[in-house]
């Protein structure tokens, strides 16, 4: 038996028909053709299906797709949507390119979307905080090094888009804020 959901990917909003069994990794793969989440382990283990889901991390490969009816799904090919300028990478996949942080590549959209959650709730994470962020995400051929290198390296490209930002002039002070606030939290 089927049911009908609507699910919101990268900004693409379609009612698909599903069984409940189907994963969000299935549907994202499968019904959207988005392949930047990768099927691991099946267990949300590993990492390698890391997606956006409000803007928190959430391990596709477990997560009923019904159950994401009325959220946002960001995934690795939708970056470039949180990102407002001219390179169509957002600066963190920008930095794993530039720092050649991937051997195989299998681990690396886990790897990016957790990066980019860390910096959505924390503009300048210590090491420790960049280590204990990716600790559950595995990366088998060893790069981690590298893969350091470029959460570090993110850390100053996001930093250096923010600064170049035009500041906004206060027309009227009782005026809305121009951007809101992101915050990360609830139930991934």
């Amino acid at each position: 038996m089927t049911q009908t959901v609507t699910i919101n990917v990268n900004g693409q909003v379609r009612a698909l028909h599903l069984t409940p069994q189907a994963s969000l990794l299935h549907v994202l793969r499968n019904d959207f053709e988005l392949n930047g989440a990768k099927y691991g382990c099946g267990l949300g283990e590993c990492g390698a299906c890391t997606v956006l889901v409000d803007q928190t991390p959430a391990r596709s490969c477990v997560i009923p797709a019904l159950g994401v009816q009325g959220r946002t799904i960001t995934t690795l090919e939708g970056l470039s949507l949180l990102n407002a300028q001219a390179d169509p990478l957002h600066p963190v996949q920008r930095a794993f390119i530039d720092a050649q942080a991937t051997q195989c590549g299998y681990c690396l959209n886990g790897m990016i979307m957790m990066t980019v959650a860390l910096l959505l709730k924390n503009a300048q994470p210590s090491r420790q905080e960049i280590l204990d962020t990716l600790s559950g995400n595995l990366c088998r051929c060893g790069a981690h090094v590298e893969i350091l290198k470029a959460v570090e390296l993110s850390i100053q490209y996001t930093m250096d888009l923010q600064s170049a930002k035009p500041k906004a002039d206060v027309v009227n002070a009782s005026s809305a804020p121009l951007s809101p606030t992101l915050k990360l939290g609830g139930s991934s």
